[in-house]
């Protein structure tokens, strides 16, 4: 059962806060996460500039967010992972190898986005 307390304007707040908690949290402890925020820096002006319409624009500027949000998704998995033991569990490094494989399907994702507009 979800908890009560917060409505309206102040979960909205609220939500927001523990969003920019949660993007501290990444940027602070997952250095993969570090490089794609330099990553979409430097590559979000480039899709500006290389678009031609503006969904090219967005679609590759939204390649490189999705990148991040399943990273920020695959770190999540792993410090609940973490958070339960040190100790090898078969289940516990298959969530975290399929985390790692959803972050590549989505690099793959995001390359392609990238070829197929660019060329």
């Amino acid at each position: 059962m979800a908890k009560t307390g917060a409505t309206g304007l102040t979960r909205i707040i609220n939500a927001a806060k523990y969003s920019w908690l949660g993007f501290r949290a990444a940027y602070r402890h997952e250095e993969a996460f570090r490089q794609e925020v330099w990553l979409l820096i430097v590559l979000a002006p480039v899709a500006w500039y290389a678009g031609e319409t503006l969904s090219q624009k967005l679609a590759l500027i939204c390649a490189l967010l999705f990148v991040m949000l399943v990273e920020l998704l695959n770190s999540a998995i792993e410090a609940v992972v973490d958070r339960i033991g040190d100790e090898h569990h078969e289940l516990a490094g298959r969530a975290k190898d399929m985390g790692s494989s959803a972050v590549f399907l989505a690099i793959v994702i995001c390359i392609g986005v990238w070829l197929a507009v660019l060329l």
